[in-house]
């Protein structure tokens, strides 16, 4: 079956794109890699994806794209073809992508208007090892979508473009993989819009100097730091100037396809952080809004 193999970027409209551009480049530790038809893009160095976030300068604030990626070529046509089949509005058909970094991909929107994209044969990028205590992303870790149906949009997604469920929280949070890694995405109850963008860092000690970076520059952490339970991973969550939320975070687990077996964790405090040593919470995080960029296609 034709999978989803992992997440090449997401695009933001932002109606402070300086604000935005200096907090990606200076705080996050990114590193500005191009500007084409007005779009600035950002790599993250530790991972060879020429570009893990993409700003456009707009009258309001939304997600512009979410870019997945695929293997192949025949990968990309027959997600497509699942995609009309789940009868998806589909922005274009599988075509050569005039994108910086080119590559043969398609758009379309999730059934609660969210934009994606999937692809394959796009251009990489330089990678480098990351030194100990730099405290800068590797590449993105995964992206969490709040929608008003939540289970079916778990299904869309593992039935329409191969993600295999990991995990559960309760019954309000399923965590859903498309390669070895436990998330790539997740989806929450609430009206369609993006939750997060998490990034990986190589160890606890670079989230805390990810931490103390930030708050050098007067970026307060709003949740955190701790580590989750569903993928035992670490987190430390913040907000951009344009009012996106964003995250550190480091271990996540590894997942063995042939013998991992989903749970259900049980929702308690210890559960979302298994340290309870952080401050803030979800209830701190921004608070969802159906995104205003649903169903309309943003034409770059």
């Amino acid at each position: 079956m034709a999978r989803v193999s992992d997440i090449r970027y997401v695009g933001y409209g932002v109606t402070d794109l300086e604000a935005e551009r200096r907090f990606y480049a200076d705080t996050w530790g990114l590193r500005e890699v191009g500007e084409k038809d007005g779009l600035i893009h950002f790599a993250a160095q530790g991972d060879d994806e020429l570009y893990v976030v993409r700003l456009r300068a707009a009258d309001r604030k939304q997600v512009d794209i979410i870019a997945f990626a695929a293997d192949t070529r025949e990968d990309v046509d027959q997600l497509h073809r699942n995609v009309v089949e789940a009868g998806c509005k589909v922005v274009f058909a599988p075509r050569d992508l005039d994108t910086l970094g080119g590559g043969y991909g398609f758009r379309f929107f999730s059934p609660d208007g969210l934009p994606f994209e999937i692809s394959s044969d796009v251009a990489t990028g330089e990678q480098r090892t990351l030194a100990r205590w730099e405290g800068i992303p590797q590449k993105i870790s995964h992206i969490v979508l709040h929608s008003p149906k939540h289970k079916e949009a778990a299904d869309f997604f593992t039935d329409v473009l191969g993600f295999r469920v990991s995990d559960w929280l309760g019954d309000f949070m399923g965590f859903l993989r498309c390669n070895e890694w436990h998330h790539r995405l997740a989806v929450l109850p609430g009206p369609p819009c993006l939750n997060h963008v998490a990034y990986d860092v190589a160890s606890v000690d670079d989230m805390m100097r990810g931490i103390a970076r930030l708050k050098q520059h007067d970026i307060d952490i709003k949740w955190g730091p701790g580590r989750h339970t569903a993928g035992n991973n670490t987190f430390s969550y913040f907000v951009t100037p344009g009012g996106f939320a964003v995250e550190y975070t480091s271990e996540l687990e590894k997942v063995d396809d042939d013998t991992w077996v989903a749970q259900v964790h049980v929702p308690t405090p210890t559960t979302m952080d298994q340290w309870g040593i952080g401050i803030g919470g979800p209830q701190t995080m921004p608070h969802p809004e159906p995104d205003a960029g649903l169903f309309q296609p943003v034409g770059v």
